[in-house]
């Protein structure tokens, strides 16, 4: 028995925001932006929309997309660096939106590495055969956890959602996932208050710890290391080779990133899906995206072999082999 994605879904907000927008709020430029993250444009999610507006959306369309009904759901995963709430889970709030009632609900927090984790638990279940079918969210609303006027940060992250059904499919599925964490390095990527260590007071609204805080350098070396180790690590896990690899959809962070981890691997640039110009770093949203985008244009085929990666705050990081089965 193999689980395997059976329906896909992507949702992202109307509003554009460009580098040319940015130069009027913070000390930068296009030019720069471009160079040093390869993002032109971002989402914005309007005032009044959450995290699980998203997710539901997204949920919708892949529920659609896999000619299944809300009542068919009997788990709902959701993962995002950006919840509603801390409690209750966003996926319960997605569960009620859209209607799922037979289903289950939890969240998992592993910032963009996320949308790796839920869906390496989801295979389990199914394989375990615990859950029929299960739904995969990644969602995200980081504008509102993003200071727009610190230049370095604000560049980077956008809005939207991505969502996968799982079930059991004949062949193909999940071949291999892999995951990893290094809380040493925790801090390197943290939303600082909010939590039980930094309760929400005046003093840490003013310090403005309620955004997220990053140290780019350090999570650009560990970034680029990971990438090009959990790529090895998962083929050869599965006994394979990159040249069976026929796509990899990493996480959208950075092009410096993407780029540097492809060429320690020395993979062919037209087989990686980069999309982060358009939307910028959509966390746990960012992986479901681009793989529904390149599902769309055709970029995926069935028996293609794909690996999606994903890298982020913990740290985390973990990666996913498929054999494409749609």
């Amino acid at each position: 028995m193999k689980a395997g994605i059976i329906g896909i879904g992507s949702y992202l907000p109307d509003k554009v925001i460009s580098n040319y927008d940015l130069e009027k709020k913070v000390d930068t430029s296009n030019e720069w932006i471009i160079e040093r993250t390869g993002i032109s444009y971002r989402r914005k999610a309007n005032d009044n929309i959450c995290s699980s507006d998203l997710g539901a959306e997204a949920a919708k369309l892949s529920i659609k997309d896999a000619n299944l009904e809300p009542e068919d759901i009997d788990l709902i995963i959701s993962a995002s660096s950006s919840p509603d709430r801390i409690f209750p889970a966003t996926a319960c709030i997605i569960q009620n939106k859209i209607r799922a009632k037979n289903a289950a609900a939890f969240d998992i927090q592993a910032a963009c590495t996320g949308f790796i984790y839920a869906l390496t638990t989801a295979a389990q279940f199914i394989v375990g055969g615990q859950y029929k079918n299960i739904l995969v969210v990644g969602s995200e609303v980081l504008s509102k956890v993003t200071d727009w006027e610190d230049r370095n940060t604000c560049v980077l992250f956008g809005d939207g959602a991505g969502a996968v059904v799982l079930s059991k499919v004949k062949w193909g599925g999940v071949i291999n996932s892999i995951l990893g964490a290094d809380g040493n390095g925790s801090e390197l990527l943290e939303l600082p208050a909010g939590g039980t260590k930094e309760p929400a007071d005046f003093d840490t609204v003013k310090k403005r710890r309620h955004y997220i805080k990053m140290s780019g350098n350090e999570v650009f070396k560990f970034a680029v290391k990971v990438f090009e180790d959990c790529t090895r690590k998962v083929i050869k896990e599965a006994d394979l080779s990159l040249n069976d690899i026929d796509l990899i959809i990493p996480h959208q962070a950075n092009i410096r990133i993407i780029d540097a981890a492809i060429k320690r691997l020395k993979f062919p640039r037209d087989r990686v899906v980069v999309n982060l110009s358009n939307y910028g770093n959509m966390s746990s949203a960012s992986i479901p995206v681009a793989l529904d985008e390149a599902f769309r244009m055709g970029r995926i085929k069935k028996g293609h072999k794909i690996i999606l990666i994903g890298f982020g705050a913990g740290l985390t990081w973990g990666a996913n082999l498929i054999d494409w089965n749609l």
